[in-house]
């Protein structure tokens, strides 16, 4: 039998093409590391990709997969995962991956609540904004949202499936959400519950220090390279 050498050529070609395609696929995330500028500025890694040792709380839920943090609701979503240090004034860098319909929340300044007995502290929705079962919500329900104090511009969500970028600034009660480069929460704590009804947020929203935590909502989500600046 007489082989046509451009024939194998072009399947043996074909052939690592399709296998570096599926091995692509199914390998894990490259570790995280800093820049050089954040390495000077100061940020400290807090997941990258390897280990969940700065973190404590919902790590039945909250699990290691494939060099991220996904979400994998077991029983609800209740429970959160907590950063074991605690912080007052920071930047926290991170991305997050929603799919359809997902809901999950940023807690800053978290006093630690044992699994599953909800949260103490202010949170910053994460949420598949377009989806339709959220249409009907209040300003303050969508991404990037003090939840139900302070309303994050809308507009600036990548869709499900993709990943986003955010930054938080914490200083003082001064709160900053950027997401994907686009400024979508500006505002100050003390400013934005004085003008609500007493007794109608929780006092730990205004916690001076606590925990970095990811409020289980019953969705997958999922989260990489997490780094904080103390300021």
């Amino acid at each position: 039998m007489k082989w046509d050498c451009k024939y194998l050529a072009g399947a043996l070609l074909l052939w690592c093409i399709t296998w570096t395609n599926v091995l692509a696929q199914q390998a894990p995330e490259p570790p995280f590391h800093l820049s050089k500028k954040e390495k000077r500025q100061g940020y400290k890694i807090l997941f990258d990709g390897t280990s969940m040792e700065h973190w404590m709380g919902n790590l039945n839920e909250y699990v290691l997969e494939e060099g991220l943090i996904v979400m994998r609701p077991k029983s609800g979503g209740g429970g959160n995962l907590y950063s074991r240090g605690t912080y007052s004034d920071f930047i926290l860098r991170f991305e997050f991956l929603l799919e359809p319909a997902g809901n999950n929340g940023l807690g800053l300044r978290q006093d630690y609540v044992e699994p599953p007995a909800g949260y103490s502290g202010m949170e910053l929705q994460i949420l598949d904004n377009e989806h339709p079962d959220y249409r009907s919500l209040e300003p303050g329900q969508y991404h990037g949202s003090v939840y139900k104090i302070i309303a994050a511009k809308r507009g600036f969500l990548k869709p499900a499936g993709a990943w986003n970028v955010q930054e938080v600034r914490a200083l003082g009660d001064h709160i900053q959400v950027i997401l994907n480069g686009e400024m979508i929460l500006d505002g100050h704590l003390n400013e934005a519950t004085a003008k609500l009804k007493p007794g109608s947020f929780q006092k730990a929203v205004l916690n001076k220090s606590g925990h970095i935590a990811f409020l289980g909502h019953g969705s997958v989500v999922k989260f990489r390279n997490i780094r904080i600046r103390e300021r």
